[in-house]
């Protein structure tokens, strides 16, 4: 077995308006989806048309339940694109049923791992652009709601990109932010008004409550646009992220302070982590994780689910609320990863539930607009090594359908 945008001129995406966009689980029973491109499960969730992508989830029973997937293109917002047919988009037929499955073995927390990728033998996606594939039960009596979406987009190179980080930015030198700039060439494309037929989405750590979404160049010629100093792509520089490892449930692993048999469930305390006065440099994967164990064998089935315990020491804040981000939750405010204050250890705590490997993870404090920030929580330093994703959209002027003509990434 194998190892397992909103439409404007300018938008920064909070946490609710970004949940469209992500891959997310839908029930509690259903854990660890993801969304793995040429069987790297570090990449971000775009390939080209030749890719491969694997979509694999657990259910948290032995019970074997009749899933299937129905397929729907986006446009460059996540809406779905109604001028295009499905016939348009995909070679095959919707609504089939995910027939690899195969349960858990040797594990304490039951549970069934399904798994399905593009292309396969019944499908074939067709056109560049966002993808979302919706997952539903198809047991007698169960809801007409999906238990989970995936998303992924593919991309048909049409124009080059090009772009750096500045720690020079308009707010300060060498201090708290960083700044992106970039730039497109048209190449044979022929672009009339790229205000209306470019769309770009720009995203730092793949973060959508911080995304910068349609912002209009600001120097255009016939050959290609400019994005250069300007204040929308100014971020916070944040720190690097923390790590975990846990690949034996019976031994510390790195950054584990201890491990438990509580009740009929593993748990695993992490050590204590605090806002730094000054930056730290640590080797990270931007909020990535890899599921695997100790025989890094059979992963999809053999790795256990535990409750990590995540405490980060620091007075408690007035107002707004902290919660843990990774990848893992899509670096998004999750319910289940939102800390409550512990008067006695002095910290905030949360477990969560999850499944054996390497993990980032970051703690970020939410105001009441949603937008998340780490100057509270971790601290902002320049020298921080950033991942800047920069997705590019060309619909010319009587096409239906916002194709991924670009994709940068741009490393601080």
């Amino acid at each position: 077995m194998r190892k397992s945008f909103a439409f404007g001129i300018v938008v920064l995406l909070l946490s609710l308006q970004a949940e469209a966009q992500q891959t997310r689980s839908f029930s509690e029973q259903v854990r660890t989806v993801q969304v793995i491109v040429n069987d790297d499960p570090l990449l971000p969730p775009v390939t080209d048309m030749r890719g491969r992508v694997e979509i694999g989830f657990d259910e948290l029973s032995h019970e074997y339940t009749r899933y299937i997937y129905k397929v729907e293109y986006c446009n460059a917002d996540w809406t779905p694109a109604t001028e295009v047919f499905e016939s348009d988009f995909m070679e095959g037929f919707n609504g089939l049923p995910i027939e690899d499955y195969e349960t858990s073995f040797n594990t304490t927390v039951l549970y069934t791992h399904y798994r399905f990728s593009f292309p396969n033998d019944d499908v074939r996606l067709k056109l560049p652009g966002n993808y979302r594939v919706r997952v539903y039960s198809d047991e007698r009596g169960a809801s007409e709601d999906p238990v989970l979406e995936a998303c992924f987009s593919l991309c048909q190179p049409m124009m080059n990109m090009t772009g750096e980080v500045l720690n020079n930015t308009d707010i300060d030198f060498q201090q708290r932010h960083q700044q992106l700039t970039f730039a497109v060439s048209y190449g044979n494309c022929r672009v009339v008004d790229p205000t209306r037929e470019l769309k770009t989405v720009v995203m730092q750590n793949r973060r959508w409550d911080t995304a910068v979404v349609n912002l209009p160049p600001n120097i255009q010629h016939a050959r290609g646009a400019e994005w250069n100093h300007r204040r929308d792509l100014i971020f916070d520089a944040g720190a690097e992220f923390h790590k975990f490892e846990i690949l034996d449930v019976r031994l510390n692993g790195m950054n584990v302070d201890k491990m438990a048999w509580i009740g009929e469930q593993y748990h695993a305390t992490l050590f204590a982590v605090a806002p730094q006065h000054n930056y730290t440099s640590d080797e990270d994967v931007n909020g990535g994780y890899v599921i695997r164990h100790t025989g890094d064998e059979e992963n999809d089935t053999q790795c256990e689910y535990l409750f990590v315990h995540f405490l980060l020491q620091r007075p408690q804040l007035p107002d707004g609320d902290v919660y843990v981000c990774g990848l893992w939750n899509n670096g998004s405010p999750d319910p289940e990863c939102k800390m409550h204050y512990d008067e006695q250890l002095h910290a905030y705590e949360c477990g969560v539930l999850l499944k054996q490997g390497y993990y980032n993870y970051q703690f970020r404090h939410y105001d009441s607009d949603g937008r998340g920030s780490t100057l509270l929580t971790e601290g902002d330093f320049y020298q921080t090594e950033n991942e800047y994703l920069v997705l590019l959209y060309y619909r010319p002027q009587g096409a239906r359908y916002d194709a991924l003509a670009g994709v940068l990434k741009v490393a601080s």
